[in-house]
Parts: C-alpha cells; structure tokens; sequence
C-alpha cells in the first residue's frame, strides 16, 4: 500500500462505502431475503434473549430446513460471530435499526476487502494492477448489491483475504515471523466458521510458505500449525452443533442435486448467466478473458491458485452455485484481479496503438457496468411490499409470545416481518395449534384461498382486509 497514493486509497474507500448504502434503510424483502431474513433473524434473538453465541436461534420453527420439527428454532449452520457483533452494536446503540447495523457490518467488511486486495495485488504484482483491482471491487454491482445484504459471505471474504495478506507478507527465505503466520491461521479459522466455503480462497497459502520460505521441513511445520489452527474450530463447531440435528439445515443437496455437475446446464447456468451476464456484463468477458492469459510476473502462481481455488469451489458446490446467485460472493476477489490484470494490459501493452486499446477498455468497461446493473439493479426491488406491511400490523396486534403462521411457500420473509417464532408454511393447522401455533397471519384474505376461507369460519378472525387476515387461533368460535 506504501507506493499507491494514499488519496487514491481513501477515494476507493468512500466510493466503495457510499455505493454500498443505496436503500442500506430499506425492508428485509429484497433479492435472497428469504436467506437474510434467517441471518437477522439469528441476530434478533441474540438481541432479545442475550449473546450466546453457542445457541443461536431463528423464527423458523418448521422441518422444512433439516427435515425435524425444530421447537426451540435452533439454527446451527456456520458459527454466528456476523449476527453476534450485529446484536452487540444494536444493543449498545439501538436508535440504528438491527438490520442496518448487520449491513453496516456487510459494507464495513467489503471495504476491508477492498483494501486488502489492493495492498495484496500492489505488493505481488504493481501498484497500477493494485489501484485497478480495488476499483473494480468496488464498482462492480454485483459486488455493490452483495456488499450490503445481511449475509455472512462477504464477512467470511474479508476475513479469507486478511489471512492471505497476512500469510504474503515477509520476504523470500526469512525463516521468523509466527507471529504473522499464527495471525494469518488465526483469520482462517475466522473466515471457516463464518463460512467454510471460504476456505477455498486459502487454497494459495500453502504456496505461499512454500515460496517464503522455501520446500523445506520448516515450511511442512508452518504449514501443519496453520492447518491445526484453522480446521480445529471448525471442527469443534461442527461437532457442537450435532447436538442438535433439528437445526442442521440440509446441505447434502448443494453438492450435485440433480446430478448437475459438469452438465451443460452447469456451464451454462455459472458461467453465462452468472459469470458472463450477471458479474460481467458481458462486456467484461474482454477484459477478464485477457487477464487469464496475461503472463504471471512478480505473482508467480498466488492468483492461478485463487481462480483454481474457485474453479473447485463451483466444481464441488456444483447444485448450490447454479440454485443461488449469492454463492458467487466467493469469486469476487479472483474476478476483481484477473479483470484488473486485463485492463492493465490495455492500458500499458505498447505491441497495439494507443486509441483502438483505450476505446476497447472504456467500452468494454462501460458496457459491463451498464448490462451488470440492469439486472442487479431489479435486486432492490420489494415486489411484496403486503408482507411488510402486515408484519408491522401482526407485530403491533399480537403478544410478544405469539407463535404464527405466516404462510408463504416456505419462505421466512414473511414470518421474519412480523418478528415471532413459527411457521413459514400452512397445512395441517391442527398439528401446527398442538405445537403451540396461537395465530394465523395471511397476505391471502379472501375466501378464494380455501384455507384462510376455512380457518376464518372456525376461529375468531382479528383483521381482514383486502391486504391480509389475522386469526386468532386460541378463540374458535362456537358451534
């Protein structure tokens, strides 16, 4: 960082802060909510019960996430530091909403990230590769929108780049600095409980000791130190929450459901439309295609080893990367670099006249960010502004105690806005009620939906409008 000025630095870092606040105040029912909205939901118990991280809980008391009815709505996927600091602020400063403080933290940490892949790329490569790497870190859309959603991914990147920093530094054959490689574990294991899928932007580490400090037993014992320090808190998570199995979410799926691995589909759906529409825009296949085959200098093998980490990382998340555009998060550092090294070429490669390489970059530029936003931009979107509406209505009717029914096809959005615990889903009311289910919550008022027509006619209704129904199910109404 020492050779990029530091009022570029400080620009990046407001424009990558400031683009990141668009609609920062806007309802949790955007793109993915149905994700954000267990996130926060994590977060809002810890704010109403107490931090204890340990148990993280949600609304959703459903089987729909692990196949087990879950009445204490146990959540126990990655360990929840992203939601415990998001409660911590909200409880030490509660005038800012729970939700923005959780994006604040998103926005925070894709600023880190920004910084990090600037110093890492201007310290490997050049300062100009570096500048331009943060640059498009920062103005991509997609990066823009992902960098401020309540979602543990961006989190777990910043930390997977502070240990890749970390781990770079210090010069060729000196044979101290634990202290640096213990630090660099130590951001590891943060980024592996946070996310385990961002371990696979550590796959370089092991190359990068190796070329400090040379093939030899003292890289292996630096190697097995961080190894040790990394997977053992994970591993330690992983055997905690078996205890709990009603709220281990299905995961087998993400590997290769439907067998889709390396099918055309596969291609199709995260290379074209993911990477080719959704990141790039198109346009930026140019440049990004140019920066893969531009010759490794300083870098030697440290950015080829990220993009495999991320080839392998599709590979093996096959089903998960082609169900969920989010997923991507992980490759926003590798696609930062390599567009970079790419638009570096045609700013500094002489072998081409100077104004048909600057049209193309331009071009190439301005189009990716113009095709990429036209259809991130629909991602802010709340195409159902009722569900928002009748949760502050439900959340102002019922007891803080209430359990709901707030169906809509599974989705805890809607359940999420009425801040109680319950369920996501209707059908079989009658068990639901044996499990302490005491309202029913709809955005389908009329008597065209059979169950709320049903439900209407055997228990006392509370509200209905031409919005949605409350019902109270703990008052049926006499024969």
């Amino acid at each position: 960082m020492k050779k990029l000025p530091l009022l570029f630095i400080v620009l990046l870092l407001v424009v990558t802060v400031v683009l990141r606040l668009y609609r920062i105040d806007a309802p949790l029912a955007d793109w993915h909510s149905f994700r954000q909205a267990d996130t926060a939901a994590v977060a809002r118990s810890y704010a109403q019960r107490g931090i204890d991280l340990l148990h993280p809980r949600y609304h959703d008391l459903s089987n729909i996430q692990s196949g087990k009815d879950n009445p204490e709505g146990w959540r126990m996927v990655e360990f929840p530091l992203y939601q415990g600091i998001g409660a911590m602020l909200f409880r030490s400063f509660p005038a800012v909403s729970l939700e923005m403080w959780l994006r604040l933290i998103t926005v925070s940490a894709a600023a880190g990230t920004m910084l990090l892949l600037m110093a890492l790329v201007s310290a490997v490569s050049s300062p100009l590769v570096g500048l331009l790497t943060g640059l498009v870190y920062a103005v991509l859309p997609y990066s823009i929108y992902y960098g401020r959603t309540i979602l543990p991914e961006t989190f777990a990147v910043f930390w997977a780049m502070l240990s890749l920093y970390l781990m770079s530094r210090g010069n060729k054959g000196v044979t101290g600095g634990w202290g640096v490689i213990i630090a660099s574990a130590l951001a590891g294991a943060t980024a592996l409980l946070v996310k385990p899928t961002a371990g696979f932007l550590l796959l370089p580490i092991p190359y990068l000791l190796f070329r400090r400090f040379g093939f030899s037993l003292y890289s292996f014992i630096c190697l097995f130190v961080y190894l040790l320090i990394c997977l053992l808190p994970l591993g330690w998570w992983r055997t905690w929450i078996a205890q709990y199995p009603e709220g281990i979410a299905a995961f087998d799926w993400l590997l290769n459901s439907g067998n889709i691995r390396l099918k055309g589909a596969w291609f199709e759906w995260l290379f074209a439309k993911r990477l080719g529409e959704l990141i790039l825009g198109y346009w930026g296949l140019i440049p990004f295609g140019l920066g893969l085959v531009v010759p490794a200098k300083k870098e030697g093998w440290l950015f080829y080893l990220l993009g495999l980490g991320g080839l392998v990382y599709l590979v093996v998340f096959a089903a998960g990367n082609v169900q969920h555009d989010y997923y991507q998060i992980i490759l926003l550092p590798m696609v930062s670099i390599y567009l970079a090294k790419g638009m570096n070429e045609l700013i500094t490669n002489k072998n081409f006249s100077l104004i048909p390489r600057y049209a193309l970059l331009c071009a190439s530029t301005l189009f990716m960010l113009a095709f990429s936003w036209y259809t991130v931009r629909t991602y802010y979107w709340i195409n159902r502004p009722e569900i928002v509406a009748t949760g502050q209505a439900a959340d102002a009717l019922l007891p803080r105690d209430a359990k709901v029914i707030a169906p809509y096809n599974g989705d805890t959005t809607f359940l999420y806005q009425t801040k109680r615990s319950g369920w996501p889903l209707g059908f079989d009311i009658d068990k639901k009620i044996a499990q302490g289910a005491t309202h029913y919550v709809t955005v389908s008022p009329t008597d065209n939906d059979f169950e709320t027509k049903e439900l209407a006619q055997k228990y006392t209704v509370l509200v209905r409008n031409d919005t949605y129904a409350i019902i109270d199910l703990t008052k049926p109404k006499a024969p």
